[in-house]
């Protein structure tokens, strides 16, 4: 938002602070201003010049040649290449010696054989909008040689880019960024008087769907995307430039004047935020204007020269043939005010801001207007707006107004109440607000307090200005703490009561999980939702990209592309996980399917480098160990199988399943080099994904045990094993046999090869007893551990060794 300093204290004059103070008190408030900006700073040499010829130049096609008048009794010679440039103009000159904003000299130059003795400016080259493409032509009758900040009403004036929230659309206004900074809020605000405006006097035709104004019929055929719509038609305007001081206003806030009666609009919208706009009524076809949809296919050329297709979801400003108006945003070309305009329908109109959104976004349309609807206008305003836009007008271009307007109050706009209480202000801000405390926070915003809600509460009636985000208590507790000072709250914090409510059993498992892998060496990552179509079923109705218009089926296809991004800078040895959510279709009309998960890409080295030991690769085992403590915590239900799972982007024979009851719940393996986008040095890139419990038990309370007091006993074995018999399965069976007395088994050593019959494997295990109560005999260690032997003995494809 662009505002005036000026404008801003003509409103509100006991707005004394010099420009730096202003903007630490907007930031304080949650407006920063991103700028300051001098206005006529690095112009003091530019002159007002009258172009007298302007001709071809001899030597070039695409520049002219002409004579300046400076007003310094003598005429210049200047070389210009803009298209736009006449006899007769006006426009800014710098004479030679001059300095253009940013430093550069003008100096006399000969250009293609003719010597140009200064430069006619765009704005652009003058820092005042980012036009290059024509020289900047002056309105009105400036006086020749005089100073060109003057005649541009850039005098003493100071812009300021306010940066303002999406859900404060009042303060897109000088208006409302004057209740935030008059030291009396909305008491000090009084609008400043337009010389030679008439008063304003009429009758209203009101009505909830249609009403009638000199002949012209006003309607509105969609009452939820249009709540009010207000017409008027003013007889025998002169249209011309506008009056220095509105130029001045416009320009200011970074606007460019038109013409009288689209200045007196523009005017309105920047200093009350209300879009208005002028249509030329005898290009308005037939005797009528309505709000309706659009239908589908049919067009418009808007203001920008655009050809528009529209479609039912958009709402148009229509007369007896057709759109002239996207409602809201921008209108036609056919019906706007121009030069040769004798009578004007004027509108003033409220409209639903979502739809307003949706239609700018479709049609990639950016207007002021646009800006404004979309965050909400006030609804309690727009009559007055509409009185101010008549007077700027009828003071500015002359005319006759109708004696009767047009109201059509299809849905009247309700106030909101709420109520808040002093309890509750305490508790959430912790510092005690008595009701008179808050009602002088509040009231200066516009806020109405009425202490009748009973004991310690206020019921506040908020201003339609703030109608679209106030609507709780909580919004009116933020609005006190803005106004109060968030830096004169304590630094301290204040006695409190820790919660007694644990967290989701989900949520505390997932935080286990991140600890087990990071302590596992893992980094934890965080990757969008949003893939290409091929790795998903679930569409997005409006995708932020059309690359990626679905959200995810599994985590890992966005885990690798952020491996892919490692390597190819470089870095060899990469350990990610994520925590997320996948998503599936359900079916039509039924809500994805959503379930938590966990993945993780691994690649590179065991261990760190170092010289005191060989660099061992990563390998499938090291995956399969750090998917068993994931699964211990995760689903110690679940067991891993030998197998390939459709679509998991694994190579095949190279991986497991995650198995509990009959379901597949996860998997995990060496990926396919043909799914992933390695460099040649790339090592193998190994990886799993595995379903979360959606209902997972909660975390079990710790319960501190003694350290043993007791020795442990070990005892070690090695059998023979087929290859289809898991290392898991026997350490089952061992846990089972032993009894109470076993503390721990580990496999120790694998080994095939020679002395070994092929098609089997050597596996040597090492058991550990102990008791908690008292050092255990030979005979109970011997007894439990030949327990183990002998169910050893029995399983199918197990012989133990001697």
């Amino acid at each position: 938002m662009n505002a005036s300093l000026n404008w801003l204290r003509a409103l509100a004059p006991g707005i004394e602070a010099d420009p730096s103070a202003l903007a630490e008190t907007l930031a304080s408030l949650g407006f920063p201003v991103e700028d300051l900006e001098a206005l006529g700073d690095g112009l003091q040499g530019i002159l007002v010049a009258r172009v007298v010829e302007a001709g071809r130049h001899p030597n070039a096609d695409r520049l002219s040649l002409c004579r300046v008048d400076a007003g310094q009794g003598e005429l210049h010679d200047v070389v210009c290449g803009a298209p736009n440039v006449r006899a007769g103009g006006v426009y800014p000159f710098v004479p030679v010696g001059g300095v253009l904003p940013g430093g550069m000299k003008i100096r006399k130059a000969k250009i293609r054989g003719e010597t140009s003795y200064g430069m006619l400016c765009s704005a652009k080259e003058l820092g005042l909008g980012t036009d290059h493409s024509g020289i900047l032509e002056l309105r009105g009758e400036p006086e020749i040689g005089s100073s060109f900040v003057e005649a541009y009403g850039l005098t003493g004036d100071v812009r300021m880019d306010v940066e303002i929230t999406a859900n404060r659309g009042d303060l897109l206004s000088h208006r409302g960024l004057a209740r935030e900074l008059a030291p009396g809020g909305v008491g000090d605000i009084a609008l400043p008087t337009i010389e030679g405006a008439p008063a304003i006097d009429f009758a209203v035709s009101s009505d909830a769907r249609a009403a009638e104004v000199d002949g012209v019929e006003v309607a509105i055929e969609e009452p939820e995307l249009c709540r009010r719509f207000l017409g008027a038609v003013i007889r025998g305007v002169k249209v011309g430039p506008s009056p220095d001081w509105l130029q001045a206003r416009l320009r200011a806030a970074g606007a460019r004047p038109i013409n009288n009666v689209v200045d007196a609009t523009n005017y309105v919208l920047f200093e009350l935020g209300q879009p208005t706009h002028a249509y030329d009524l005898g290009r308005l076809r037939g005797d009528r204007v309505v709000a309706r949809r659009a239908s589908d296919g049919e067009t418009i050329r808007t203001l920008d020269g655009e050809d528009r297709t529209l479609d039912a979801s958009m709402l148009v400003i229509a007369d007896g043939e057709g759109a002239v108006n996207v409602a809201g945003i921008m209108g036609d070309e056919h019906s706007g005010v121009s030069d040769e305009t004798t009578d004007v329908f004027v509108e003033c109109a409220h409209f639903e801001p979502r739809s307003i959104r949706k239609t700018k976004k479709a049609l990639g349309i950016v207007s002021d207007a646009g800006y404004r609807y979309e965050r909400f206008v006030d609804p309690e305003g727009q009559e007055g707006a509409f009185r101010r836009v008549l007077e700027v007008i009828l003071a500015n271009a002359g005319g006759t107004l109708h004696p009767v307007v047009a109201d059509v109050h299809a849905d009247p706009w309700q106030p909101q109440i709420v109520t808040l209480r002093a309890s509750r202000v305490e508790r959430l801000l912790g510092v005690p607000f008595d009701t008179e405390a808050i009602a002088a926070l509040l009231a200066p915003l516009g806020f109405e307090v009425d202490a009748g809600a009973g004991p310690e509460a206020l019921a506040v009636r908020v201003p339609g200005w703030r109608g679209y985000d106030v609507t709780r208590e909580v919004d009116l507790i933020e609005e006190i703490a803005r106004r109060h000072g968030f830096d004169r709250f304590p630094d301290t914090l204040g006695p409190y009561r820790p919660t007694a409510v644990a967290d989701d059993p989900l949520f505390q498992l997932e935080d286990r999980l991140r600890g087990t892998l990071a302590a596992r060496g893992l980094f934890e990552a965080h990757t969008p939702a949003f893939v290409p179509a091929s790795e998903g079923d679930v569409r997005l109705s409006n995708p932020l990209s059309q690359e990626e218009p679905v959200l995810r089926r599994d985590l890992l296809p966005s885990l690798l592309r952020r491996l892919e991004r490692n390597l190819a800078h470089g870095v060899r040895d990469v350990r990610l996980f994520e925590v997320g959510t996948s998503f599936r279709s359900a079916g039509a009309g039924e809500p994805p399917a959503e379930e938590p998960r966990i993945a993780a890409v691994l690649t590179g080295r065991r261990a760190p480098e170092h010289w005191s030991q060989a660099d061992a690769p990563l390998e499938l085992w090291d995956l399969k160990g750090l998917l068993q403590d994931v699964l211990a915590t995760a689903r110690p239900e679940a067991r891993l199988e030998p197998g390939d799972v459709e679509g998991s982007r694994l190579a095949a024979g190279r991986g497991f399943r995650v198995v509990e009851g009959e379901a597949v719940v996860g998997w995990a393996g060496e990926v396919s080099a043909d799914g992933v986008d390695l460099p040649p040095w790339a090592g193998a890139i190994l990886a799993f994904e595995l379903a979360l419990p959606h209902t997972p038990a909660p975390t079990p309370t710790p319960i501190a045990r003694d350290l043993p007091a007791f020795p442990a006993v070990e005892r070690d074995v090695a059998v023979l094993a087929d290859h289809g018999v898991p290392a898991e399965r026997l350490f089952a069976v061992a846990r089972d046999a032993a009894g109470a007395l076993l503390e721990a088994v580990e496999l120790f050593d694998l080994y095939e090869g020679e002395g070994v019959p092929e098609g089997r494997r050597s596996l040597a295990y090492r058991f550990r007893f102990r008791s908690p109560e008292r050092t255990l005999t030979d005979e109970e260690v011997e007894r439990s551990f030949r327990s183990v032997l002998d169910r050893f003995a029995e399983e199918p494809g197990v012989q133990v060794r001697g």
